[in-house]
């Protein structure tokens, strides 16, 4: 890990335990920290916080107030921290099911949320117990248990509809229709391959990684490897072209 992801996560571990105090049971570095594919510049610092139960929401502002990036600047493109209740995590539940969620960064918009049901469902509600399923096979334990004994996975029938909705979800976002390149089509693109690797081979992989591993034996693996190579400062690929091979992974998805 970077020093100065380091850091700054040690730093943002010792503010939550001076706002939550003993009722802090763990924190987890997830996403692209937790999977070692952090990319510097394009990449977020993902944070779950467990505590023991319910949080008030005083609590939870002032959590807020001493993450949030004006106060606790992030060296990435900013922080998505999310707090869980115990219970919550060890459930497998489909539900967003958080107590608090914080974007926050130079160049990310502000967003804190004290309750799933503000969250807009044109968003997305499906992000969250994904997140739980990375973190309970690959995150990084800052404080308390390992993530494995802390988050549950969703049934496997559940997962399946949660893929599927996020495919979906990638699927509804406007996209120039041309055949000229489209910024963004590249993460639409290896988000498909993650999803498509963990149906089919059970295992949560970074952007990066999913995309080589489908690449090997793919007949769209041109179009996964510019994908690749774009996250890299490459051309993307096209709206149309993107959208024809989500399409084609959603298939198989739903396809069981």
């Amino acid at each position: 890990m970077r020093d100065d992801i380091s850091d700054y996560l040690a730093e943002l571990v010792r503010r939550s335990r001076d706002v939550l105090g003993d009722d802090l049971v763990g924190a987890y570095a997830a996403g692209s920290v937790g999977l070692g594919a952090y990319q510097p510049g394009r990449s977020d610092v993902d944070v779950a916080l467990v505590v023991a139960g319910p949080l008030p929401e005083a609590d939870g502002r002032l959590l807020v107030d001493r993450l949030r990036h004006e106060s606790l600047p992030c060296p990435a493109r900013g922080l998505e921290l999310v707090v869980y209740r115990r219970d919550v995590a060890a459930s497998g539940t489909p539900e967003p099911g958080f107590e608090v969620e914080l974007n926050t960064g130079a160049t990310m918009p502000f967003r804190a949320t004290y309750d799933p049901a503000d969250r807009p469902a044109a968003d997305g509600r499906f992000w969250y117990a994904l997140d739980r399923s990375i973190l309970r096979q690959s995150g990084l334990a800052l404080l308390g248990p390992p993530a494995a004994a802390v988050f549950a996975d969703p049934s496997p029938e559940k997962l399946r509809v949660l893929l599927a909705d996020a495919l979906r979800w990638w699927l509804a976002l406007p996209t120039p229709p041309g055949d000229e390149p489209a910024p963004g089509a590249e993460d639409a693109v290896l988000g498909a391959c993650r999803a498509l690797v963990r149906s089919r081979d059970g295992v949560w992989l970074g952007k990066v990684d999913a995309g080589l591993r489908v690449a090997a034996d793919d007949p769209d693996a041109a179009l996964v490897r510019a994908s690749i190579e774009a996250r890299r400062g490459g051309t993307p690929p096209s709206g149309p072209a993107a959208r024809a091979f989500q399409r084609r992974v959603l298939d198989r998805i739903t396809a069981g």
